[in-house]
């Protein structure tokens, strides 16, 4: 088989396995958010990523392993995003502001903005993705409660997924300043008709 760097007339590299795997699996995270769980195929992520359609049947024998770490990978940016709340909540004086400006950067980014909101629409008809999307708001909640309540947590979880779905309609942010201002005033005052 040629080397295809040398074909190209570039210097022998070493291939990276690890590299391709992973924008495989990326490619294929990023399908799913757009085409669901069921819409995957490897001609489709093979395309995205830019290998030979070998190479994601050579890392992931079936559809179903691909599809597999793809949610692991979906499910890992979930986690991570949920760490920066565990840190803001660390001092809950100053929660609101941090988490604002956490929800901020992340608004600012089109590409998980546009994720996100893709993960949700393919969710409503997706199971496997449902739990997925689910996770977020549920572990938000759960997080947040132990400081503030159910009530007021629900309340924070319900305006961050509206924030998001605003920045994916608008392509920008709620400004940093109404976000740390309705975010505070979410922590401090109960919900209408709420209990603690």
């Amino acid at each position: 088989m040629p080397d295809e760097s040398a074909s190209a007339g570039r210097p022998r590299s070493r291939r990276d396995p690890e590299g391709r795997r992973r924008a495989i699996v990326e490619a294929a995270a990023e399908l799913i958010t757009e085409v669901g769980t069921d819409g995957l195929t490897h001609r489709l992520v093979a395309g995205r990523a830019g290998v030979p359609l070998g190479s994601t049947t050579q890392y992931f024998a079936t559809l179903a392993d691909l599809r597999e770490a793809a949610l692991q990978y979906l499910a890992d940016e979930i986690d991570e995003g949920l760490a920066v709340v565990r840190e803001a909540m660390r001092d809950v004086s100053r929660a609101p502001a941090a988490l604002a400006s956490a929800m901020h950067e992340y608004l600012r980014d089109v590409r998980l903005v546009q994720a996100d909101s893709a993960l949700t629409w393919a969710s409503v008809h997706d199971p496997q993705l449902r739990s997925l999307s689910l996770r977020w708001f549920d572990e938000l909640v759960a997080i947040l409660s132990a400081h503030i309540g159910v009530a007021r947590a629900t309340a924070v979880a319900v305006f961050a997924d509206g924030a998001t779905w605003h920045a994916a309609l608008h392509e920008e942010p709620l400004d940093l300043d109404l976000l740390t201002g309705a975010i505070t005033a979410l922590f401090t005052e109960p919900p209408a008709g709420g209990t603690r």
